[in-house]
């Protein structure tokens, strides 16, 4: 390289790197400028806030610098270093870029997975998490654009998806899934479509192709029991690419990564924060009005399919919501009715970040395996501020309010008519026995110590790092 071509190079990164500067800015603006719409001021609020935009931060040099579908792997979207969109507290989520034009092999080995057949887990040893999904789609990940128009009808496509129930697993625990524009001609084996058409083109670009391609593979895994259930590791591969080699980093690329990291931190808070004020109604009806939220308080909205409301989310997911508002000597007891046994059963806290709470240290989440069902069939939960002493307390880790998240994932969804139902009630904490059933035990504080202690390795092997 000449020395012109080096000032040249020089210049066009320090200006891309000023770029991002700028939207770095505009990201920390998301934290506290009333017109931004962010959670409300408060001292908690505030240090909250500024970690999670170092989440973005840390998911940003992931994506901008090392996203390549020519050669991908697969990655954890959410982790403890990056909590957001009102995550689910069991789950991995995971991604991978991929070009839908091309054939791709997704390899993992699961533990004793009897139970994803409907049979009873194994009695001991290491079994595989409770669920396990697939998806394929087209357009960019949620927040990506950071506008709500990215959830009009269309501007998304899904090509596929394989959960756990479907897959097909060798007797050794091993599996593959072969993803392809079509499945080939004989082939049998486990298999997810990267090519939809779709009877409109997207609304961004309506003189467009019917053809989507996927250009993500994404999903989730989730743990029921933390104790014995491990991830499976995942691995990906392009078909054809064994020969082949990234180009070497040149200084357009790098200026592209650069304006890309600080665009996908900006958007990524300035759609969320919309997201929870302008859909979710987390503060009140925008228009001033009286009417209901959409996500009200001490109260839950009735069970919605994934959808572009819920902002994407799990495919195979039915979503409730609320937001809790507690005084210290307040608690809130949530009952849930589930007419048909889902795969996944989730209740879980998060500030009004979309951060999921503490779930390592505190129990601030519960699945269906780590709740106590009550005689009559339902499951009742407790949110409070400090513990009442009995299994199903969800602790609110000292936050006053915050998202409540209850999840059921079905393969298949059964009538709209069986759907589960949750409703919550606000009692004095000195009244919640009065509200559960007279045969509900006490937990005892070493109980309530060893089950922390089972949630904090299980949280330290679930995000390993080797």
């Amino acid at each position: 390289m000449s020395v012109d071509e080096s000032g040249d190079a020089r210049a066009a990164l320090r200006a891309a790197w000023d770029e991002m500067l700028e939207d770095l800015a505009r990201a920390r603006d998301a934290i506290d400028q009333p017109e931004r719409m962010p959670a409300p001021a408060s001292d908690r609020n505030l240090a909250e806030g500024y970690r999670y935009l170092m989440g973005y931060v840390h998911g940003a040099v992931e994506r901008a610098f090392f996203e390549d579908p020519h050669f991908p792997f697969v990655r954890n979207v959410l982790q403890l270093v990056n909590k957001a969109t009102i995550d689910n507290a069991d789950a991995i989520y995971f991604a991978a870029p991929i070009d839908g034009r091309d054939r791709y092999v997704v390899r993992g080995h699961a533990a004793d997975h009897r139970h994803w057949r409907g049979e009873i887990p194994a009695a001991a040893g290491r079994i595989a998490p409770q669920y396990l999904i697939f998806e394929v789609s087209a357009g960019e990940l949620a927040g990506d654009s950071g506008s709500l128009a990215e959830l009009r009808p269309g501007v998304k496509a899904q090509t596929g998806r394989l959960d756990s129930t479907a897959i097909e697993v060798e007797a050794d625990g091993h599996f593959e899934i072969l993803l392809a524009p079509q499945r080939p001609a004989g082939y049998t084996g486990n298999f997810i479509a990267t090519h939809r058409r779709t009877r409109r083109p997207s609304p961004d670009d309506p003189e467009g192709s019917l053809d989507r391609h996927a250009n993500y593979l994404s999903g989730r895994q989730l743990f029921g029991d933390w104790e014995r259930e491990d991830a499976v590791l995942l691995t990906i591969e392009r078909v054809g690419s064994d020969a082949l080699q990234p180009a070497p980093l040149d200084p357009a690329t790098a200026a592209a990564q650069l304006r890309r990291f600080g665009k996908l931190v900006a958007n990524q808070m300035a759609f969320w924060n919309e997201f929870y004020t302008v859909l979710l109604e987390t503060y009140g009806k925008r228009d001033g009005s009286e009417g209901e939220r959409f996500m009200p308080r001490n109260a839950f909205n009735a069970p919605n399919a994934a959808s572009s409301v819920t902002g994407g989310g799990q495919s195979t997911n039915l979503y409730a919501g609320g937001v809790y508002e507690l005084e210290p000597d307040e608690a809130l007891v949530i009952e849930t009715k589930i007419p048909v046994p889902p795969q996944y059963i989730g209740f879980h806290l998060s500030n009004l970040w979309g951060e999921s709470h503490d779930f390592a240290n505190h129990q601030s989440s519960l699945n269906g395996f780590q709740s106590e069902f009550d005689g009559d069939g339902r499951l009742r939960w407790v949110i409070a501020h400090r513990d009442p002493g009995i299994p199903n307390w969800v602790d609110t880790t000292g936050h006053r309010e915050g998202f409540m998240a209850p999840r059921w994932a079905y393969t298949e969804a059964p009538p709209q008519d069986r759907w589960p139902t949750i409703s919550a009630t606000k009692v004095r904490f000195d009244e919640i026995r009065d509200h559960l059933p007279a045969n509900v035990r006490t937990v005892a504080p070493e109980e309530r110590a060893e089950r922390i202690h089972i949630r904090r390795e299980h949280v330290q092997r679930r995000y390993r790092a080797f």
